[in-house]
């Protein structure tokens, strides 16, 4: 077994992995547009959005999700019923405010337009999911993206996500996900693009 093998396998994140999380996940979103759009001086993009995840993963995702990381990637999940205690605590509300300074309020009406948009029926949702550009093509999205489908397959259930970034749509699409609608943010935002996949046979992705 090589060793790449063994780091891009899933395993579930804890408190423990907060720097590797953090670190992952400001490089992985460095050039999103969403992210650029919160965070647009690039001199302090990576500290602050370090600061942001740290924050959703502790205050959020960690209490209510489905967590896991590889080596190099990163993945938060919500379950169907988690998904109506996966919102943030006033106390993490208030620390995103303050990492967010002056974009707080673009942060604010984003959360409310994806929640107009939010798909009706049961369903996983993919928070997120992000890996160091370093170890693109080494499988390690992928390595959670099929550990997360599996069991969403297990359940008979779709998955939903998000993506404001025209290159990752032929990822999802390649495991089986497609556009269910688009919105262009206020402000001169970016687009997002909504995408559903449908339940699969638990035997693969």
């Amino acid at each position: 077994m090589t060793v790449m093998s063994i780091i891009n396998v899933p395993a579930s994140a804890t408190l423990d992995d907060v720097p590797l999380i953090s670190r992952i996940l400001a490089l992985a979103f460095d050039d999103d547009p969403m992210m650029r759009w919160f965070f647009p001086d690039g001199a302090t993009r990576r500290d602050r959005l370090g600061r942001y995840f740290t924050t959703l993963f502790t205050g959020q995702y960690a209490r209510h999700g489905v967590c896991e990381r590889t080596g190099s990637a990163v993945a938060f999940w919500v379950a169907p019923e988690g998904q109506e205690k996966a919102v943030p605590d006033a106390e993490t509300v208030h620390r995103l405010q303050e990492i967010l300074g002056d974009r707080a309020e673009v942060f604010r009406a984003t959360v409310e337009t994806a929640a107009a948009h939010a798909y009706g029926e049961p369903h996983w949702y993919l928070a997120l999911l992000g890996a160091d550009p370093a170890a693109q093509g080494q499988g390690h999205g992928a390595a959670l993206l099929r550990s997360g489908l599996a069991r969403a397959d297990a359940a008979g259930l779709p998955v939903c996500l998000e993506s404001s970034k025209p290159a990752n749509l032929p990822f999802y699409e390649h495991f089986g996900f497609a556009v269910r609608g688009e919105v262009r943010l206020a402000d001169d935002g970016p687009t997002v693009w909504a995408m559903v996949r449908p339940p699969r046979p638990a035997t693969g992705a």
